[in-house]
């Protein structure tokens, strides 16, 4: 049984009053685990016929599933690596299922690592428009990175500023905006006990004043008539109702809208002190208790800019450059793919080929990544990327190695070995391969005689 602290057992015993001690039997409970299905690769028909777990829905999440003990390790399973789903806590995927995304939006996440829920963001975008994945931190930025790679997707970009730099490039800019704000974790005590250390540390009065800071950014980089998500994983009303309240009196175009219902939500708490029409906004924040729901709590608040958006362009954007011819090399490569490249552009930089989304034209900011990399040109020959792989499918490459789940060699192949394939018989006998499991990609490899040479992304094998 964990110990909490005091005073959030105080903070807790006030804001639940006589549900508290039901709130606390949720420390004697397994932690519920959920896994997401990628919507840019799959339907939930789909999903369903070759779900290889216990199917249990998420009630309020669309494409969210609970996971149970003794069904194997989800995260070795071959799906994983094809990107077909996403492991995530319940309630943490609420927030991106509450911000409606359309097809050519742009899309923000302001604080987005690891993806948990910029891969359902983009995913929804399904290629179209463009997401901006941002967080402070390089090191969790490359975490993110990876995690978007594996969606397969190709409109994105990765960026590590400061939300402020942000704000200068992109003023009333975006159609949509998350940010899921560095909170002092109180939802995450019982599937992490450690944050009850840190809580000590570092409590909610230290980050309000970051959450206040960063909400109100966000509401400068949303268009009128674009809508924001502000979400969090703690329950104190310093770092939610408050927060919302204080962007309500800095910014009067902004107000909070009820998102989708469930009927497990609880409604946002009323503030001592804050007028009649504040506390009817913020009543219609949601909050999750994991006493009421089976997930481990989160806060989130729907809100909306008023006016009408009009078209908006990012401010000190490079010159617009003429597409270039790409390579011989490339052009010969690509003349395997049947992709669509008409929503963006090619571009290279230095040996490396990108696809942007778009019209590419973006500020100068600190970016991991600038749409989808296609591969790198070494002594005249192209070498396709992992991120293209992820891209593909059996319908858009020329030669692909069809391996099951199921097939011993289907895990060789993400360990990095090389592998005997000369009974698939591809369409092609030599060269590239894009090497599938139940017809999602992997990766690629080089065919010579029935052997296949593993060109599989060494930072992502199988351990």
């Amino acid at each position: 049984m964990i110990n909490l602290p005091e005073e959030y057992e105080k903070e807790m015993r006030s804001l639940l009053g006589a549900e508290f001690e039901e709130y606390k039997k949720i420390y004697e409970q397994p932690v519920r685990q959920g896994l997401r299905f990628n919507p840019y690769k799959l339907t939930k028909p789909v999903w369903e016929e070759i779900m290889p777990f216990e199917k249990e829905e998420i009630p309020w999440v669309e494409n969210g599933y609970y996971i149970h003990g003794g069904e194997g390790n989800p995260a070795r399973h071959p799906y994983y690596f094809a990107g077909l789903y996403y492991l995530q806590e319940p309630s943490a995927m609420t927030p991106a299922s509450r911000l409606e995304i359309q097809p050519y939006d742009k899309v923000l996440d302001l604080c987005a690592a690891p993806g948990g829920k910029a891969t359902e963001l983009v995913g929804r975008l399904q290629g179209k428009g463009f997401l901006l994945a941002n967080d402070l931190s390089n090191s969790r930025a490359k975490a993110l990175l990876k995690n978007l790679e594996l969606t397969g997707a190709p409109n994105f970009y990765v960026t590590s500023e400061e939300p402020a730099k942000l704000v200068k490039s992109f003023p009333e800019f975006f159609d949509k905006i998350l940010i899921d704000a560095p909170c002092s974790g109180e939802g995450m005590f019982h599937k992490e006990p450690k944050m009850a250390e840190y809580w000590l540390e570092k409590s909610p009065d230290y980050y309000a004043e970051i959450q206040k800071e960063l909400i109100v950014q966000g509401a400068q980089m949303l268009k009128p008539g674009g809508k924001m998500l502000y979400s969090t994983c703690t329950f104190s009303k310093k770092e939610n109702e408050e927060t919302i309240a204080y962007l309500l009196e800095q910014c009067e175009d902004m107000e909070v809208l009820a998102p989708l219902g469930y009927g497990g939500f609880s409604e946002g708490f009323p503030l001592e002190g804050k007028s009649e029409e504040m506390c009817s906004q913020l009543k219609k924040c949601v909050r999750i208790f994991p006493h009421k729901m089976a997930g481990e709590g989160h806060f989130l608040a729907l809100l909306q800019k008023k006016g009408n958006g009009e078209k908006s362009v990012p401010r000190k954007t490079a010159a617009a450059k003429k597409d270039e011819k790409p390579d011989a090399c490339v052009e010969e490569f690509l003349k395997r793919v049947s992709f669509d490249f008409s929503e963006g552009k090619l571009k290279k930089e230095k040996d490396k080929v990108y696809f942007l989304p778009g019209d590419g034209n973006m500020p100068k900011l600190r970016y991991l990544r600038t749409g989808l990399y296609l591969g790198e040109i070494r002594k005249n020959r192209f070498e396709p990327s992992q991120a293209l792989a992820m891209a593909l499918s059996p319908k858009t490459f020329a030669s692909c190695v069809l391996l099951s789940s199921k097939d011993i060699r289907t895990v060789k192949y993400l360990k990095g070995e090389t592998i005997d394939v000369a009974d698939l018989k591809p369409a092609k006998e030599k060269g590239w391969q894009l090497v599938c499991v139940d017809g999602f990609s992997l990766g690629f490899g080089k065919l010579d005689r029935g052997i296949l040479k593993n060109k599989y992304y060494p930072g992502w094998r199988m351990q």
